[in-house]
């Protein structure tokens, strides 16, 4: 399944609205990447989403 490894985001549901507003429904997924993050002194490879990526950047 497609999930973050770090907050555990995953693929949320809601509706495309068309001109005539009929509700269809469609998926919102994570922006997900396979990174390698250095953990206790070793590289692991994780799926993370953008966000996460992000703040570990920051840090």
């Amino acid at each position: 399944m497609a999930k973050c490894a770090q907050c555990g985001k995953t693929t949320t549901f809601g509706h495309n609205r068309s001109f005539s507003m009929k509700a269809t429904r469609r998926q919102f997924r994570p922006n997900l990447q396979r990174v390698r993050v250095l953990e206790n002194d070793r590289l692991i490879r994780k799926l993370l989403c953008a966000k996460c990526i992000k703040r570990l950047a920051r840090v």
